[in-house]
């Protein structure tokens, strides 16, 4: 398992998101996991907190996690208004 750092610049301003760290063993399911600790596939419109499309996710890997670390959300920023 490895820790991502997921970050997004396209939905910004009050009660969203612009960052988490996330425990997954590939960047290509990093990127499925939202702040919420919900399945970007499962976020529904119109409003979301997150990005609106996972192509505008970045994610940059930062290390290995603990052995027996569960996949999903380590800490969120959230910009609440």
């Amino acid at each position: 398992m490895n820790l991502y750092l997921l970050s997004q610049g396209t939905n910004s301003g009050y009660d969203t998101y612009d960052s988490c760290v996330v425990a997954a063993e590939t960047p290509e399911d990093a990127v499925t996991i939202t702040p919420n600790a919900t399945e970007f596939k499962d976020m529904k419109r119109p409003y979301w907190s997150w990005c609106f499309d996972v192509q505008d996710v970045q994610c940059s890997l930062i290390g290995a996690a603990v052995e027996g670390t569960e996949r999903g959300v380590v800490i969120a920023s959230f910009n609440a208004g």
